[in-house]
């Protein structure tokens, strides 16, 4: 097998538990996937789906209360979980690189984008401050950042929040990494610039062959970027495979509820379809039951399994619990609108 062809990074049956209470909330379980070098996965879900958490724990970044008791990562043939802190920091943010929801929170307001960058580069690279600043200000050029001479000089709230999460992308990319995982990095920015953050994210994948880890809670978004898709509902992937096959084939009602909310341009003025009740607390996750049973109540409970499992449905295409073989919409709707 080819270099190109052997999964970059490879996440199987992980599970992440947060101790609250002297009570263990399992706030991801049994989660496995595989990313190859160039290529884009995106993980779609709502808040409380586990998608950041599922990420986090690529870089041992979770919370002193939480917990991995099963399950493995590996990075380039490393195992990633028994890995000291030391030797953690020689991968984080420099081989796996990570942009945040928020750029206006990640970038310090006291001190100015030259400052940050030139810090981040340094940080990984045996240059002088002389040769960094160099390198960063080719770097917001890359991005896209007219004028980076001049603007290099500027504080964080001196740019509009499309700029800023240039800045955060120039930085993620300071080190050249292998791997960018990209956390919500469109939500705070309006559809133009989110367009324009994705064709940036697009092109630099191009002409640095990384691969990308594109977490949303919004399906159109990913539809532009991602390569293969995996959903995520409570904790769990409820359904994944390549992108086509996802938008033209979606088949767990999660994943059919969540493409008929996008809006379509060629319908009529109305009511936008919406997706009944909520993701539940972890504390209330049903065991041993499909979880998203209670949001498609007209479906009756014979029709979903008592412990579903991920079923390869077709050529790497994966689907969880029997209940899409009996889901109907309340209302008809036409996947090809």
């Amino acid at each position: 097998m080819s270099e190109k062809n052997q999964p970059l990074l490879s996440v199987e049956h992980l599970s992440v538990e947060f101790i609250s209470d002297k009570k263990k909330l399992r706030s991801v379980d049994d989660v496995s996937f595989s990313i190859k070098r160039g290529e884009t996965l995106g993980i779609v879900g709502e808040s409380g789906s586990g998608k950041s958490v599922t990420v986090t724990s690529i870089l041992k970044l979770l919370p002193g209360n939480a917990q991995i008791p099963e399950g493995q990562i590996v990075y380039k043939d490393q195992a990633i979980l028994p890995l000291s802190e030391k030797a953690m920091r020689k991968i984080r943010g420099n081989e796996i690189s990570m942009i945040f929801q928020d750029p206006m929170t990640s970038l310090n307001p006291v001190f100015t984008v030259e400052n940050q960058l030139v810090e981040a580069i340094r940080l990984h690279q045996a240059v002088s401050k002389k040769e960094a600043r160099q390198e960063a200000i080719k770097l917001l050029g890359l991005v896209g950042i007219k004028e980076p001479e001049k603007r290099i000089k500027l504080y964080p709230h001196e740019f509009s929040g499309g700029m800023r999460q240039r800045v955060m992308i120039a930085m993620a990319i300071s080190s050249t990494p292998s791997l960018i995982i990209a956390d919500e990095p469109t939500t705070a920015l309006d559809v133009t610039v989110q367009k324009q953050i994705i064709d940036l994210l697009k092109d630099l994948q191009e002409r640095m062959d990384t691969s990308i880890i594109f977490i949303t809670h919004d399906l159109e978004v990913v539809a532009d970027i991602a390569d293969k898709i995996m959903i995520m509902y409570a904790g769990q992937v409820v359904e994944s495979g390549p992108s086509t096959v996802i938008f033209n084939n979606p088949l767990h009602p999660y994943t059919r509820l969540l493409i008929n909310a996008i809006p379509k341009a060629n319908k009529q003025a109305g009511r936008l379809p919406t997706i009944e009740g909520n993701v539940p607390n972890l504390s209330d996750i049903p065991k041993d039951a499909c979880r998203f049973a209670d949001r498609i109540p007209w479906i009756p409970a014979s029709a979903h399994e008592k412990s579903p499992q991920l079923r390869e449905v077709e050529p790497e295409h994966f689907v969880r619990c029997s209940c899409y073989q009996h889901f109907e919409f309340k209302e008809k709707v036409d996947f090809k609108d």
